[in-house]
């Protein structure tokens, strides 16, 4: 099953006691703003989350699949994610199913 940004405003709003309205306005603001740092270019760090950030790609000839032709590509700005220590231990010991396993660190 998929999480849809509607499930999240959701979520954040019935543990806040925000309206969905005003949660989705945060939300909304909070990817508009990493949207525009990345677009200018900038590092985005979130402590425990992870790390948004925007790698170039050089440019290089490619060929068209389908004709076999080349195709020059040029250079392309790409956004890359980097997940933190502790998120990605999370995510493996909540998957693996060992609920003894703590994460070292706790972020609040």
């Amino acid at each position: 099953m998929n999480v849809t940004k509607a499930d999240i405003v959701d979520k954040i709003a019935n543990e806040t006691g925000l309206t969905k309205l005003e949660t989705k306005a945060v939300v909304d603001g909070l990817l508009l703003s990493i949207i525009e740092a990345l677009a200018d270019g900038k590092r985005i760090e979130l402590r425990g989350f992870g790390v948004f950030s925007v790698k170039s790609r050089k440019p290089r000839m490619a060929r068209n699949p389908r004709t076999g032709d080349p195709v020059p590509l040029e250079e392309r700005f790409i956004p890359t994610f980097k997940v933190s220590s502790e998120f990605q231990e999370k995510v493996h010991t909540t998957l693996r199913g060992d609920a003894s396993a703590q994460p070292k660190t706790t972020v609040i």
